[in-house]
């Protein structure tokens, strides 16, 4: 028997669902205002292509824009999400590129079929007591010698919102622990191999909180 989806996946479907436009207009040109951001998708980008290229998702890709930017950097990239509606938005903004509905707990993808994946600010969504199983999940679709990039705020507290944009929501936004998630990602069997933690800058000032992101790869040899 198929397990019913979990409450807070339905929460945050629906809450993107509501809010995609309005999102993609807020921040649409968030990446062009960060730098060290686009220096570590740079990093990335650079990792996978000289281990040979191949295949790679932005898992949580909302509008598109962070796949779009590493299409243009050279990758064979794809998107997923768990939005229709900010699938709908990508197909539309960025035709030439393929975007599906799906699930970071879930992922309709083959055992070992990546040469790469990106989680930019989307695991924030997740439940903590389900982490491990997104991270097993992501290694278990990746090739060996595979990479991963995450992104997300730090700090401990979570973010509830009842309402976005003029639209009613039920979304949380759980800031993380970078010592945790580095932990996480080694149970998972990934090997970390770059870290960057930073203060927040521009639109991000109203946060105040800093913010991480993890590179991390699965061996080559089990």
């Amino acid at each position: 028997m198929t397990e019913p989806e979990p409450s807070y996946l339905r929460d945050t479907r629906a809450g993107y669902d509501a809010i995609a436009v309005d999102y993609d207009e807020r921040f649409g040109s968030a990446l062009a205002a960060d730098p060290l951001g686009r220096a570590m998708l740079g990093t990335f980008a650079e990792y996978v292509q000289a281990d040979g290229a191949g295949p790679v998702v932005e898992i949580g890709s909302g509008p598109g824009r962070v796949t779009a930017h590493l299409h243009k950097l050279g990758l064979d990239i794809s998107g997923i999400d768990l939005s229709p509606a900010m699938v709908g938005l990508a197909r539309r903004t960025f035709p030439e590129l393929r975007f599906e509905e799906g699930s970071m707990t879930d992922l309709d993808l083959p055992d070992g079929g990546l040469a790469g994946a990106v989680a930019w600010y989307s695991i924030i969504h997740i439940v903590p007591e389900q982490l491990p199983l997104v991270f097993a999940q992501f290694h278990r679709v990746l090739a060996p010698g595979g990479h991963l990039l995450v992104a997300f705020q730090v700090g401990d507290e979570p973010l509830h919102f009842d309402e976005a944009f003029g639209h009613p929501v039920c979304l949380d936004f759980r800031r993380l622990s970078p010592d945790r998630i580095t932990e996480l990602l080694s149970q998972a069997g990934f090997q970390v191999t770059a870290q960057l933690l930073r203060e927040p800058y521009g639109y991000e000032l109203s946060s105040a909180v800093p913010q991480a992101h993890i590179l991390a790869r699965k061996p080559q040899q089990p």
